[in-house]
């Protein structure tokens, strides 16, 4: 096999990886921004394209399929090709993609720009997460995660809030939610090609399995449809289920089949037989389903139940945000330290149990500090687990297989919340429907259409009810996810504590080669 390699440079100074990091952290922030800002925006937005209620989700949904389904093949590509190159392409797709959402004419446009924000999110979420490992020893690791936690919390919580406020200031209007981020993606760009000097590793033989991106693509696009489509345009227990979760089902089974057999498979299925990887790979679905159902059904009850406005339920959004960034940088200073982690992925899982089943104790009468206490608890867990399932997966596998394994565990956590989210959401509708009916009678939900009532032209004896209906509902989503989290603390019970390495991945990785591995 014909191989060529610049050699790697032995070290990464402290202050090459924090310049590198600026850069990276640039991209990082407008990638996740794109995914919350329009949140606020919708209704105008729809409303100014002309588009119908049922393409209202679409718009959030096409950009997170686009990069779960994709962040896979990003992360085979980043084994094989230029590391720099490749997140420098994923940020100028992004930028492409923000400048046709923010000159979409109509509905059609804005749903083919998402997408394509969606490609470029995706390679940025699994690239920059590649290029720390490749610049930075596992023990060391720890204390740069907390800055991309943060980054992460900032883009999440600043969302809504910017969003909110462009389309409210009448001379910048919801385009503004889109063209905000090119500036920053191209200055992201710029200082990536000024501070990230990474070797690059050429395989002249090495070829992209196309077929199988294609089935890992089209297979996990088919549930991702189906767990979004189904309990609103269909029943779960239907025809519609039947057909999209059999062939989704199918076409992974191919995938895995096609996999099994490429020489160079997009996600190599010997990495899973490393135990390591295939508990934490478990874990991260399940913290997935736990992180992103937090954050998006806390906030319609802080609107519904406490009676908070759009802005105000942003901003009660912090205590989880807090907590995920004092414990994920607080963690990752003290696994640098002492170069112990599994204590922290267990004291993650445990807390994020007790996170759940406090938000599960939820009403219309709890007080926003109870709830905030809460909320941080859940956010603690969270944080102590996410970056560390990540770092000890790494830990433990060889460098060549670094971007693969990274990915993987992006991958399933997306997954886990797109689906995770899409089947409480569904629970929650409907629990919200029968105890409509129990309260209203069935006049009440006979158009079936669910519709989320505007508690501000309710009378308050009504406006009562419905906060109770939308507070007991709430609670009962966080009940059932509840076990999600006991199974993913029994996931990182079973992990076993290796010492962290020394070397940078890209270190690993030529000592790897001169062995001959």
């Amino acid at each position: 096999m014909s191989t060529e390699t610049e050699a790697p440079r032995p070290v990464h100074s402290k202050r090459e990886v924090l310049q590198a990091m600026s850069g990276l952290m640039m991209g990082m922030f407008v990638s996740i921004l794109a995914g919350t800002i329009v949140s606020n925006a919708l209704p105008r937005i729809v409303a100014d394209l002309k588009g119908s209620q049922s393409i209202f989700a679409w718009i959030v949904t096409v950009e997170l399929l686009a990069m779960t389904a994709t962040v896979p093949l990003w992360g085979k590509l980043a084994d094989l090709y230029s590391r720099k190159l490749l997140i420098q392409a994923s940020l100028s797709l992004f930028v492409v993609g923000s400048l046709i959402a923010g000159f979409s004419q109509n509905i059609e446009m804005l749903i083919v720009s998402r997408v394509v924000q969606g490609l470029g999110a995706g390679g940025v979420t699994a690239l920059a997460t590649i290029v720390m490992a490749a610049m930075i020893p596992p023990r060391e690791l720890g204390r740069y995660s907390g800055l991309f936690g943060a980054v992460f919390g900032v883009g999440t919580v600043a969302g809504p809030l910017i969003g909110g406020l462009l389309v409210d200031t009448s001379w910048l209007g919801w385009r503004w939610c889109f063209f905000i981020g090119v500036p920053f993606t191209l200055a992201a760009i710029y200082l990536l090609q000024r501070t990230l000097n990474l070797p690059v590793v050429r395989n002249e033989q090495t070829k992209i399995d196309y077929l199988g991106a294609f089935l890992i693509v089209s297979g996990v696009s088919t549930l991702l449809i189906w767990s979004s489509l189904a309990g609103q345009k269909f029943e779960w227990a239907s025809g519609w289920t039947a057909f999209l979760v059999s062939l989704g089902v199918a076409l992974l089974i191919a995938a895995v089949w096609v996999e099994s057999r490429a020489h160079d498979p997009i996600i190599p299925l010997s990495i899973f037989r490393n135990r390591t990887v295939s508990l934490a790979t478990i874990a991260s679905a399940l913290v997935g389903v736990a992180m992103f159902g937090g954050t998006v059904f806390l906030s319609q009850y802080f609107q519904l139940s406490l009676g908070k406005t759009p802005t105000q339920a942003g901003l009660l959004g912090l205590p989880l945000i807090f907590g995920l960034l004092i414990s994920s940088t607080v963690a990752g200073q003290l696994i640098t330290k002492y170069g112990k982690w599994k204590a922290f992925l267990v004291s993650g899982g445990v807390v994020m149990v007790g996170g759940m089943l406090l938000l599960s104790t939820i009403t219309a009468q709890t007080t926003v500090f109870m709830v905030s206490v809460d909320m941080f608890v859940l956010g603690v867990g969270v944080g102590l687990l996410m970056q560390n399932l990540v770092l000890a997966a790494q830990n433990d596998v060889p460098a060549r297989d670094l971007g693969a394994t990274t990915s993987t565990l992006t991958f399933f956590r997306s997954l886990g919340g797109a689906i995770g989210v899409s089947a409480l959401g569904a629970v929650l509708a409907s629990k919200v429907t029968s105890l409509t009916t129990e309260k209203f009678g069935p006049i009440a939900t006979a158009g079936g259409e669910n519709a989320v009532p505007d508690i501000t032209v309710l009378p308050p004896e009504v406006k009562a009810v419905i906060a109770e209906i939308y507070a007991t509902a709430t609670a009962e989503i966080f009940l059932i996810g509840a076990p999600f989290a006991v199974l993913a603390l029994l996931a990182v019970v079973f992990i076993k504590e290796k010492p962290l390495k020394e070397l940078s991945g890209d270190e690993r990785l030529a000592a790897e080669m001169a062995a001959g591995h």
